[in-house]
């Protein structure tokens, strides 16, 4: 069975919430919507205070290339643009919407019917998905027309779906996945028609069997489009893990996946765009999935973009006694959030309780030069060497080592016996290092 070939681990899965149906979270009386939540330049306010808003109209315009739209995720007056704490602690532009019903645009179709049929052109596409406001769900939140729109003189030849969801607890792309089925795969071929290319696998891991008969039933009748069932080995959600793994190309360093004739979209990412382009209807909510060991009720909600996460939170039973930290995403490469008064944005894929013994670092010991961090490395780096330079400040020499090829996915802190905190050296010293390469970029 197919996998990527260098690194990796194995880490416990604990989807306690797989099989567990998508759940409609309430819609509460207010929604702090922030213009930024995704990579790029933050949009640009287009409401101002009182204004009346509906479900699906756009409050925020794209300012730059590499931005994207914003909309409303529910119907009620604009009270005011201020900013707001965002999930990783950082002030935010945001709208404040206090709700008043559920009205929604005239345009968008909330019927639950199938739209197979595409009959629009490659730019018509395109163009859909830039205005809705479309960005990938797998963690990245790169906007989707942009990654859609490759630099002249490249061309994908494969589109590859990334079903994989590698992440311990998560299980919202895999649910997602046996109840939008069908529609996801009109979205596989939505993409296929914007790329030009004839050919687009679906990689899935081999934990989630049901997912992958259910798709591979429905791809008979979609040409073009494979189901791959992958051997289950984290961080095969990485972009280059996968393209490796499925295509058996390896991404070089520096580079971007069109770089082999790849393009890499997420499942999640795939279902908002067919029902960008089949039902009108912008990128205004998600799924993700409340968990833990200790979870009262843990499941896969389908939450309003704006929404605060202690509201849904508190919708599945609340935070469990005992709990010592809780974490936006995965534990793998998740961040602790400082309180759950943060708005639901583009990216949250998931909250996860982890209980006071697992939340507590063990003391950290000398380096005992096992090697096993570079072994278990995805992108082939030596993660204990890019430790040592960072807390040197030794920036020229982390550059020359690639630590901007690192993708965090903390393999290297996970597999260390000396509990060393590998990860938060190399995050430290590769933001810094990134600010380097770009103020020499702008001196050129």
């Amino acid at each position: 069975m197919k996998t990527f070939r260098i690194g990796g681990i194995h880490p416990k899965e604990n989807k306690f919430s797989a099989g567990k149906k998508i759940q409609v979270a309430a819609i509460p009386k207010q929604v702090v919507i922030p213009l930024s939540h995704y990579i790029g330049a933050p949009s640009e306010a287009v409401v101002k205070r009182g204004d009346l808003v509906k479900v699906g109209q756009l409050i925020g315009k794209a300012n730059g290339f590499i931005s994207a739209n914003v909309h409303s995720s529910v119907s009620g007056k604009v009270t005011k643009i201020d900013v707001q704490l965002d999930a990783t602690g950082y002030k935010r532009q945001a709208v404040f919407i206090d709700v008043d019903g559920d009205e929604w645009l005239d345009n968008i179709d909330r019927s639950p019917d199938l739209k197979r049929e595409c009959n629009l052109s490659k730019e018509e596409i395109l163009e859909k998905i830039k205005d809705a406001g479309i960005v990938g769900l797998g963690g990245a939140t790169f906007p989707a027309h942009v990654k859609l729109s490759p630099p002249p003189g490249k061309k994908a030849d494969v589109l590859i779906i990334n079903a994989v969801e590698c992440e311990s607890y998560l299980t919202c792309d895999h649910q997602l996945m046996l109840e939008k089925g069908e529609e996801i795969l009109v979205g596989v071929t939505i993409l296929m028609k914007a790329l030009e290319v004839k050919r687009a696998v679906i990689g899935i891991e081999n934990n989630k069997k049901d997912a992958i008969a259910h798709l591979s039933n429905l791809a008979k009748i979609y040409p073009g489009i494979e189901v791959e069932a992958l051997k289950v080995q984290y961080p095969q959600g990485g972009e280059k893990q996968l393209i490796d793994a499925i295509i058996r190309r390896q991404v070089p360093s520096g580079r971007i996946p069109i770089e082999v004739g790849a393009v890499v979209q997420n499942v999640g990412t795939t279902f908002a765009v067919y029902e960008a382009v089949q039902k009108n209807k912008p990128m205004i909510e998600r799924v993700m999935t409340i968990t833990g060991k200790d979870a009262p009720n843990p499941g896969n909600y389908l939450v309003r973009l704006g929404v605060y996460l202690q509201n849904v939170v508190d919708e599945a039973g609340g935070v469990p006694e005992g709990t010592g930290k809780i974490v936006g995403g995965g534990p793998m490469m998740g961040r602790s959030f400082m309180n759950l008064n943060v708005p639901m944005a583009k990216g949250s894929a998931g909250v996860l309780f982890l209980r006071d013994e697992e939340a507590v670092r063990k003391p950290m010991k000398n380096c005992i030069r096992c090697t096993k961090c570079v072994t278990v490395c995805p992108m082939g780096l030596e993660p204990f060497l890019l430790m040592n330079q960072s807390e040197r400040n030794m920036w020229p020499e982390m550059e020359k080592n690639r630590v901007m090829d690192c993708i965090e996915c903390g393999s290297c802190s996970y597999t260390c016996p000396s509990n060393r905190p590998l990860l938060d050296y190399i995050r430290y010293g590769k933001t810094t290092v990134g600010g380097i390469i770009r103020s020499r970029a702008t001196a050129k």
